[in-house]
C-alpha cells in the first residue's frame, strides 16, 4: 500500500480507501456484524488506514460498529464522515447544508463512532440553498474547536467549490482538502471541470463506485444488455435491475466491459482488479474508495494493488472509454489555436506535487 498526501494538506492516505455504507443491514441489504469486523481488519492489515462512512449509512449503524470495531487502532486511521442528508422527515432543518444541521450531526457521529474528533468531515451533497460564507465559518468553527481536522466535499459543481475554495483562502478558514466523485472506466465526464478543477485548487480526488456499480466487475455481459427486465429497483432486489434503471446497460458500457475482461484474461486478473488498477494509475487520483459487502470481495480488490498493467493496457482502457470533452475544452487543444497562442513556442511550467517536480507543456 503506497500513501500520498490528501490534497493541499499534510495528511497522508493510504491509496486505497475502505467505504463503509456496506456495514450494517438496517436497508434490507449490506454486511452483518461479523463479517463488517473481519474486512476492517483485512484492510487494515493490508496497510490502509482510509475509513470513510456518513452519518446516514444504515441509519446510523455503520458509524456505531466504526466506532466499536477500531478501539484502540482508532488513532492510526483516518477517519471520514459526511453530513446534508435529512435524517428526521419533515423536518426541514434535519437535512441540508446550513450551520444548524451540520453541527448537529457532527456532534450525533461524535457520540456513535466513539471518538472526539473526526478526522475528515464532507459535505454530502450540494443543497442549493445555504449560502457558502454560513458553510465555511461553520465548518472553520469546528475545525478551531477540534472536532473536526480537516473538511471536504463530495457532489458538487464544479464552480462552486473552486468559489467556495476562493473564499476560504480570502478569509483565511479551512481549504477543502478532498473531493469524493463517481469516477471510472464508464463515468468518465469528471475529467472535464471536477478533476482539473481538484488538482488546481488544491483537492485530493477520492473516486467512489470504481466499478461503476459492479458493472466493471466482470459480472455482467452483453446477455445482460440484450436480455432487458425491465423491472425497478427495490422490487426484485436484483443488482442487474437496478443497473438497467440507471441505464448503464449501453453498447458504450458494454464495449469498455468487454475490453476490461480481456485484459484481465491477458494479465491473469479479475476484471475487478484490472478496473480498480486504471484507476490507481491515474496521477490525478489521490485514493480510490473501495466499496465490497462481502469479504471475498474485498480481498479480490485488494488485489488490485498487485495489478500492474502496460502502458499500452492503460492506452486500450483510455481509448476505449474516451468521452468528448466539449466546448472550451477541445477548442483550447486545438492544435491551430493552440499555435496563435505561443506562436510555436514551447512553453513549460514546473510544479511542486507532493514530493516530486511534475511538468506541464503548453
Amino acid at each position: 500500500m503506497n500513501y500520498q498526501l490528501l490534497g493541499r494538506s499534510g495528511l497522508r492516505v493510504s491509496e486505497l480507501a475502505l467505504g463503509a455504507m456496506t456495514f450494517g443491514t438496517e436497508w434490507g441489504w449490506g454486511t452483518e456484524k461479523n463479517e463488517a469486523r473481519k474486512m476492517l481488519g483485512l484492510y487494515i492489515d493490508n496497510g490502509g488506514n482510509f475509513v470513510d462512512t456518513a452519518n446516514v449509512y444504515t441509519n446510523g449503524s455503520s458509524e456505531k460498529m466504526l466506532g466499536e470495531f477500531l478501539g484502540e487502532k482508532r488513532q492510526q486511521i483516518v477517519l471520514s464522515t459526511k453530513y446534508t442528508i435529512n435524517t428526521r422527515p419533515g423536518d426541514p432543518n434535519s437535512g441540508g447544508n446550513h450551520r444548524k444541521n451540520m453541527v448537529r450531526s457532527v456532534e450525533t457521529s461524535l457520540q456513535r463512532m466513539k471518538t472526539d474528533y473526526i478526522d475528515l468531515l464532507y459535505l454530502h451533497i450540494w443543497d442549493g440553498t445555504t449560502p457558502i460564507e454560513e458553510m465555511l465559518r461553520a465548518m472553520d468553527d469546528l475545525v478551531r474547536a477540534g472536532k473536526v481536522l480537516y473538511v471536504g466535499i463530495c457532489t458538487t459543481p464544479a464552480w462552486q467549490i473552486s468559489r467556495m475554495q476562493a473564499i476560504a483562502d480570502l478569509r483565511g478558514w479551512s481549504p477543502l482538502i478532498a473531493l469524493q466523485i463517481e469516477y471510472n472506466l464508464i463515468e468518465r465526464t469528471p475529467e472535464r471541470d471536477l478533476i482539473p478543477m481538484a488538482n488546481e485548487m488544491g483537492l485530493g480526488v477520492v473516486p467512489f463506485s470504481p466499478l461503476s456499480s459492479g458493472l466493471l466487475s466482470g459480472k455482467y455481459s452483453r446477455e445482460d444488455f440484450l436480455s432487458k427486465s425491465g423491472s425497478t429497483p427495490g422490487t426484485s432486489g436484483n443488482r442487474k435491475d437496478t443497473l438497467e434503471y440507471l441505464g448503464k446497460f449501453t453498447e458504450r458500457n458494454m464495449n469498455i466491459v468487454d475490453e476490461v475482461k480481456k485484459l484481465a484474461s491477458e494479465v491473469q486478473k479479475s476484471p475487478s482488479q484490472v478496473a480498480l488498477a486504471w484507476l490507481l494509475s491515474r496521477s490525478t487520483v489521490t485514493s480510490v474508495l473501495l466499496g465490497a459487502s462481502k469479504l471475498e470481495q474485498l480481498e479480490n480488490n485488494l488485489g488490485s494493488l498487485n495489478t500492474h498493467l502496460g502502458p499500452d493496457q492503460i492506452r486500450r482502457l483510455d481509448d476505449i472509454s474516451r468521452i468528448a470533452m466539449g466546448y472550451p475544452h477541445e477548442h483550447l487543444a486545438n492544435p491551430t489555436i493552440q499555435q496563435q497562442i505561443s506562436g510555436g513556442v514551447e512553453v513549460r511550467r514546473k510544479y511542486l506535487c507532493g514530493s516530486n517536480y511534475q511538468v506541464r507543456s503548453f
